[in-house]
């Protein structure tokens, strides 16, 4: 870590030390001065931070101790711990180093907390993996042989297809790009004073402004699918999933940066089956695990790459030992008529404003008077959306799980556990009470904290969450006299 640690900072500290050396007069002694100094201060904290960090595991807690001149002391009970998520960078596996990021249920379903152990050895972090999610014996008897390491998926180069359709690569290299420009114009250089760069600009404004507006679109396109097959290529390479001895799930990934997440299988309480709307349109999907401790972000509990969506159903039932009929692949309920009544209103109206505005602003300047019939293209793209919702909405109830799925955009299918259901919000607006629909919520320790079954008719949502978890909610139900 004495090594790991300020490389890693000088690393992020490059653009930084950059500008100042190349930026104002050539040899200025007080920028080279800032920039040494700053390099001394990130390497003095990585010596501190390394002299100052302690941990410990208990038969409890884990305790981490750390810092200096401000103290920290975290602890996590152990009996909380729900994931394990182990990270090695590029300079973290040339030292044969790893990070332990341990997450745990808190007192609120919305919220997590954890600790990070950056970095131990790889043979320590997988140590720790194992201990930290090990089962208690009560359910996992010491007299019983271990099982062996079951595989459950694994990449299929194929799937590279589906990389330009996803939107977090392509929105990964356009951060990239937009880096590259920040720095460039930070540094002070005028991509004019290229030679090259000044004569494609020349080119291009010697054709016509569809031509070159279409030869723009076609670079970017081409640049955000190559950026996205290698952003794919590296978050997935090697990928593997598998059901371990000690009764986790493990998907292990990637080709630069080393990932491991490990979910306790005891506590999974549901699959999800996330649908894009370009990943669908190209019949796409991706799985991910519903648990608590798990990380918000667009990777957060992904059990799998986008993949095509039959496999992103057999990875569900996989991890969740059901077949896909009672899971994500069971056939839904759909719901009243007047939820598409409520999907057109709600989509229609914003729109026909949009319009309105746009008409409006046309008559009042004649030479935008193209945006008025443009603008009336909303009206149908806004009705076709609604009905995409109202055709996506369905629920089931099967013999362990809740399914209900919702979105156009990004279609969602839920598969939660009957059993993790700790209580139920049923909500009605004035508008819904006139509909005679409800939005019913199932309450859960894990993933969003809740899910919901949208505009279902009002007496089948009570029936839907009476039926869910039997005698929740009797005691508030009205009986006949």
């Amino acid at each position: 870590m004495l090594v790991v640690g300020p490389l890693g900072s000088l690393a992020r500290l490059l653009p930084l030390v950059a500008i100042l050396l190349f930026t104002g007069g050539q040899g200025d002694p007080v920028r080279i001065g800032i920039a040494i100094a700053a390099a001394v201060a990130v390497v003095a904290g990585g010596v501190i931070r390394w002299r100052t960090t302690r941990y410990r595991i208990t038969r409890e807690r884990v305790e981490l101790h750390s810092g200096w001149l401000r103290r920290q002391r975290r602890s996590v009970p152990r009996d909380r711990i729900r994931t394990v998520d182990l990270t090695a960078r590029l300079l973290h596996r040339a030292f044969g180093l790893s990070v332990v990021e341990v997450s745990a249920a808190s007192g609120s379903p919305l919220e997590s907390s954890g600790l990070s152990l950056d970095a131990v050895s790889k043979a320590e972090a997988d140590r720790l993996r194992r201990e930290l999610l090990e089962r208690a014996p009560a359910t996992a008897p010491s007299s019983a042989a271990p099982l062996p390491t079951e595989l459950l998926a694994r990449l299929d180069w194929s799937w590279l297809r589906f990389a330009p359709l996803t939107l977090s690569s392509v929105a990964g290299v356009g951060a990239v790009l937009a880096f590259v420009f920040n720095l460039v114009d930070d540094l002070g250089v005028d991509p004019r004073d290229i030679g090259a760069v000044d004569d494609a600009a020349d080119r291009l404004t010697a054709v016509p402004i569809w031509t070159g507006v279409l030869a723009a679109v076609t670079v970017l396109l081409v640049l955000g699918a190559a950026g996205a097959l290698l952003l794919y290529a590296e978050r997935w390479y090697d990928y593997r999933l598998t059901r371990e001895p000690d009764g986790t799930l493990r998907v292990k990934r990637g080709l630069l940066t080393r990932r491991s997440l490990s979910v306790s299988e005891e506590r999974l309480r549901g699959a999800e089956i996330a649908e894009p709307l370009l990943l669908r349109a190209g019949r796409g999907a991706q799985c991910r695990a519903l648990s608590t401790g798990l990380s918000r972000d667009a990777q957060g509990g992904a059990l799998q790459p986008p993949a095509p969506r039959a496999e992103a159903h057999r990875v569900a039932s996989a991890a969740l030992r059901e077949h896909p009929s009672e899971i994500t692949g069971a056939a839904l309920r759909r719901h009243p008529p007047a939820a598409r009544t409520r999907r057109l209103t709600r989509a229609l109206g914003p729109a026909a404003v949009v319009v309105a505005v746009l008409v409006v602003v046309a008559l009042a300047v004649p030479p935008l008077w193209w945006i008025g019939p443009a603008g009336l293209l909303l009206l149908p793209a806004a009705a076709l959306l609604a009905q995409d919702r109202f055709r996506n909405l369905g629920h089931e109830l099967t013999a362990r799980h809740l399914v209900a799925r919702q979105g156009s955009v990004v279609r969602r299918t839920v598969a939660l556990q009957r059993a993790g259901v700790i209580g139920w919000t049923v909500r009605q607006s004035p508008f819904q009470r006139r509909a005679g629909v409800v939005t019913v919520e199932a309450v859960t320790a894990a993933g969003q904290g809740g899910y919901t079954v949208l505009d279902v008719a009002a007496a089948d949502g009570v029936a839907l969450a009476d039926a869910a978890v039997p005698g929740l909610l009797t005691p508030f139900l009205r009986r006949p006299a």
